[in-house]
C-alpha cells in the first residue's frame, strides 16, 4: 500500500496525540483505528492488528515514563495476570473475525462510560490507596473479561481498565495508569506476534505510528505524572477522550 506524505504526517500527529492520552487516560485507539481505516483505508481486521504495534510502543513509552513512580507491580499481579490470560482468548478470536460486529455494542459502552466518569468525579481523584471494593471471588472473572475485551479490540480498554482500578479497586489514578501500561504492554506483545502470523499487520505504517505513540506516551507519563494535581489533569483528559469517542461513534 502507498500513502501520500500528507496522509503519513496526519497519521503521525494523530498517533502522537493518541499516545499522549493513552498514557494518562486511555481510548487513544479510537483515534488510531479511525486513522487506519478512514484515512489510510485499511480493512477493519487489518487495522485492528496493525494498531497493536502502536499500542505496544505506547505502553513501553508509558512504562519508561512512569519508572520514577517506583510502583511495586508484584502487589498487583492479581490484577495483571488475569488480564493477560483473558487477552489471549480475545486475541485468538480477533484473528478469526472482524471488529465490526462489536462496534454497535461498543458505542453504547462508551456512552455508559461517559456517564460513569461524569457522575461524582471526586471518586477518580483518590490521593492514596483505599480498600478495594472487589470481593476476592470476583477479581479473576472481572479481570479475565477485561483482558478478553482488550485482546479482541483494544479500543476503550484503557478507559474500562482505569474505571475498575480507580472506582472499584480504589487505586490512585497515576498508579492505576502505571499498572495499566504494564498489563497492556505484556498482552499486546503477544497480540502483535499472533496478528503478524495471521497476516493482519502492515508493518510500515504501524511502525511509523508506533514511534509517534511511544513519544506521546513517554512525554505524558514522564512529565504529567510529576506535576502536582496530575490526577486531575488525567481525569480531564479522560473525559475529553470519552466525549470525543462518543461523538465519533454516534455521528
Amino acid at each position: 500500500m502507498h500513502w501520500s506524505p500528507e496522509q503519513i504526517i496526519i497519521a503521525f500527529i494523530g498517533a502522537f496525540f493518541a499516545g499522549f492520552i493513552n498514557a494518562l487516560a486511555g481510548n487513544g485507539s479510537v483515534i488510531t483505528l479511525t486513522v487506519l481505516t478512514a484515512l489510510l483505508g485499511l480493512p477493519g481486521n487489518i487495522a485492528n492488528g496493525t494498531n497493536r504495534i502502536g499500542v505496544l510502543m505506547n505502553s513501553i513509552g508509558a512504562m519508561t515514563g512512569f519508572a520514577h513512580k517506583k510502583v511495586d507491580y508484584f502487589l498487583y499481579v492479581k490484577y495483571i495476570l488475569p488480564v493477560v490470560i483473558g487477552a489471549l482468548g480475545g486475541i485468538v478470536v480477533a484473528t478469526q473475525v472482524t471488529s465490526d460486529q462489536f462496534m454497535h455494542v461498543f458505542r453504547f459502552l462508551m456512552l455508559l462510560m461517559l456517564i460513569v466518569i461524569l457522575v461524582n468525579p471526586e471518586r477518580w481523584l483518590i490521593a492514596n490507596p483505599e480498600k478495594s471494593m472487589i470481593p476476592l471471588w470476583m477479581e479473576w472473572p472481572l479481570f479475565l473479561i477485561l483482558g478478553f475485551y482488550g485482546g479482541f479490540i483494544q479500543m476503550g480498554m484503557g478507559v474500562f481498565f482505569l474505571a475498575v482500578l480507580v472506582l472499584v479497586a480504589r487505586l490512585p489514578m497515576i498508579e492505576a495508569n502505571a499498572i495499566k501500561a504494564v498489563s497492556v504492554g505484556i498482552f499486546t506483545l503477544i497480540a502483535v506476534i499472533i496478528f503478524a502470523f495471521a497476516g493482519q499487520v502492515v508493518w510500515s505504517i504501524g511502525l511509523i505510528m508506533g514511534v509517534a505513540q511511544f513519544l506521546g506516551g513517554w512525554l505524558s507519563s514522564h512529565y504529567a505524572s510529576r506535576i502536582p494535581g496530575a490526577a486531575k489533569f488525567a481525569y480531564v483528559i479522560l473525559v475529553i477522550a470519552v466525549i470525543l469517542s462518543v461523538v465519533k461513534l454516534f455521528w
